[in-house]
This record gives structure tokens, sequence and C-alpha cells, in this order.
């Protein structure tokens, strides 16, 4: 099963998108972001899975959430950006 990245600016702003996550039930995980997928240097990603990908963009719009990117990450190993 894939799962997705949502990178976030800093630290801060990923720990208010996994609460938002959170506070409808979604797990979500803070990492560092992979290098080569962040444009700003160090920035910070929030992990959930594919299942949960549609309620969750749709409660970090909701919330505001100061996202910058969505990547998808395949079992494969591709991983690839889409639209938010």
């Amino acid at each position: 099963m894939a799962t997705y990245l949502i990178l976030c600016r800093s630290l801060t702003y990923a720990q208010k998108a996994a609460r938002a996550l959170e506070r409808v039930g979604i797990t979500a995980t803070i990492l560092r972001t992979p290098k080569g997928l962040s444009q700003e240097g160090c920035s910070y990603c929030v992990r959930v899975s594919e299942r949960s990908i549609t309620i969750a963009m749709t409660a970090l719009r909701e919330t505001n959430a100061k996202i910058t990117r969505v990547y998808v990450c395949h079992p494969t190993g591709e991983i690839r950006e889409v639209a938010r």
C-alpha cells in the first residue's frame, strides 16, 4: 500500500497538521523530509496512509494548514508529486 508525505515548511507546521489529522481520527507520523524532496532546505513532513489521504487533505484544507507539497510513495520505491 502506498503512503503519502505531506510536506510542511517547519516542525511547528508539521505538528499542527498532525494534530488536525489526529482530531479526525487519522494517525499521522512526523518526520524529516527526505533529501531531494524539499526545496526549502530543512523541512518536515507528515506521513499518512493511502486509505486516509482524502479525509486528511479535507481536514488540512479546513484548518488552513500550511502545507507546501504532497508526494505519494509507492512500495516499489517510486516517489512522485501529486496535486494538493
